[in-house]
Parts: structure tokens; C-alpha cells; sequence
């Protein structure tokens, strides 16, 4: 019996070495108005930056691991509505996810 592979929502683009989220509602980012967000994939640099800026805060380290990857400041991502913030997680955790998993 083989795994059926995971539906991808037509609201993220993924590739192997980033995720690219539409948003429900565009935000400012860096100066200027989008509507989609880019994460990059992340390395074990990024990971070890993020939990350090975080002082031991869970969603302080993945919003800051989020802005990182999105080169965007973390403030900017605050104002996201929580279904875009949960779509950004979802396109995340698709991007590394291990293919065989």
C-alpha cells in the first residue's frame, strides 16, 4: 500500500528551498504592500539565532525564526490576521518536512 502524498492548498507555493504563502489580506512589508510571503528554507544557523533571541519564549523564537526567513522585521509579521500567521506555520512545516515522511 503506498502513502498518499499530502494535498498542497493553492495558497502555498512550495519548492525545495522555499514556501511561498498567499495572504488573506496584505500587510507592510519592509515599506511596501504584499500580499504573499516568502520563507526561505531555514539553516541550523537560523535555528540557533532564533532560539537565542528568544530567551526561552516558544513563539517569540518562531516569529523571530519567521521574520528571518521572510527578511522581513518581526513586527511586521504581529499584524498578520492568525489565519495568515497559521497558513506562513503550515507552508513552514511543509518546507521541512523530510520527503519520505
Amino acid at each position: 500500500m503506498s502513502k498518499a502524498t499530502p494535498k498542497i492548498p493553492a495558497w502555498m507555493d512550495l519548492r525545495d528551498d522555499a514556501v511561498t504563502v498567499t495572504l488573506t489580506k496584505p500587510i507592510e512589508a519592509n515599506g511596501v504592500q504584499v500580499d504573499k510571503l516568502t520563507l526561505r528554507a531555514p539553516t541550523v544557523r537560523d535555528i540557533r539565532a532564533a532560539t537565542q533571541v528568544s530567551s526561552g519564549d516558544d513563539e517569540q523564537r518562531e516569529l523571530s525564526l519567521f521574520a528571518s526567513l521572510a527578511e522581513v522585521n518581526p513586527k511586521e509579521l504581529e499584524v498578520l490576521a492568525l489565519k495568515d500567521y497559521t497558513r506562513l506555520q503550515a507552508g513552514y512545516f511543509r518546507l521541512v518536512q523530510d520527503d519520505e515522511l
